[in-house]
């Protein structure tokens, strides 16, 4: 695609981020990052050569925003695709990671405009804050998300846990395991309601996720969809990590817990969930 017909702009205010817009785009693409909160100006760029309009959203951590990501208003979510559909885009397609998975599955559940999810390393249910509210609080726990002002119910944190480690790093997988068994009844009422989503859903999944159970995760959602009688498609690897690689990315690892995975596969996973989400476009 030629270069010279996307333009950049950086948002603030209500829809924060760096908007790509392509001449004449009719998709247009809301990236989300994980809990690093950074706006993933990489990976629009890698969607805008497709000839789509993109917005790399900042959704917490910035001006006038909540600082960590607790009680994020769903409705940060919908402003976003509005500013799409303002820009002439007819379809609208959400690509987030880990707990911007949790946020595009949510807010597409609530947001008949958005067309389609990509969930990488996603979860099927809701999980407690990670950071401090607006009150610069993170204890006790609260829900990651609002929609009308009403707290998500969500899967607490077992607070006795005791961490377990891979190669130096806090592996956080076990965690989560032992809080859905120990809070069962929290986590049926968390699922996300993916039954609701009528666009379509492609999850890309890791085997060897050391973060959270993200494959477990998505075998998840694929049945629950199912039962609904709606198709999803699961794209994963037994042992790709948490960090899926799309085409040309060399996102780094955290230095304080483990992602799971290698490069080779974390890459190889991506390169082939990059066939199904062009597909989406």
């Amino acid at each position: 695609m030629d270069e010279r017909a996307v333009t950049q702009e950086i948002l603030s205010g209500v829809v924060a981020g760096t908007l790509l817009r392509c001449a004449d785009a009719t998709t247009g693409v809301v990236v989300l990052s994980g809990s690093s909160g950074r706006v993933d100006i990489s990976r629009a760029r890698l969607f805008a050569s497709e000839g789509v309009s993109v917005l790399a959203l900042q959704w917490f951590g910035g001006e006038g925003q909540v600082p960590g990501i607790c009680e994020i208003p769903l409705e940060t979510f919908f402003a976003a695709t509005g500013r799409l559909v303002g820009l002439g885009c007819r379809r609208i397609v959400y690509v987030g990671t880990s707990k911007g998975a949790e946020a595009s599955l949510l807010a597409a559940a609530q947001d008949p405009r958005i067309d389609a999810v990509v969930a990488i390393s996603p979860t099927s249910v809701v999980w407690g804050n990670i950071g401090p509210g607006r009150d610069g609080v993170s204890w006790p726990e609260r829900s990651s998300w609002t929609v009308d002002g009403r707290p998500l119910p969500f899967v607490p944190t077992d607070p006795d846990w005791k961490a377990s480690h891979v190669d130096g790093l806090v592996s956080y997988r076990g965690l989560f395991e032992h809080c859905l068994t120990r809070f069962r009844q929290e986590a049926d009422k968390a699922a996300i309601p993916v039954e609701a989503l009528s666009g379509e859903i492609v999850l890309v999944a890791g085997g060897g996720d050391t973060l959270w159970p993200s494959l477990e995760f998505a075998t998840s959602i694929v049945r629950r969809r199912q039962d609904a009688g709606k198709a999803t498609r699961l794209v994963s690897a037994p042992d790709a990590g948490h960090r899926i690689l799309l085409p040309g990315e060399t996102t780094p690892r955290s230095s304080s817990h483990a992602h799971g995975g290698n490069d080779r596969a974390d890459a190889a996973l991506g390169q082939e969930a990059w066939r199904y989400i062009r597909n989406l476009l």
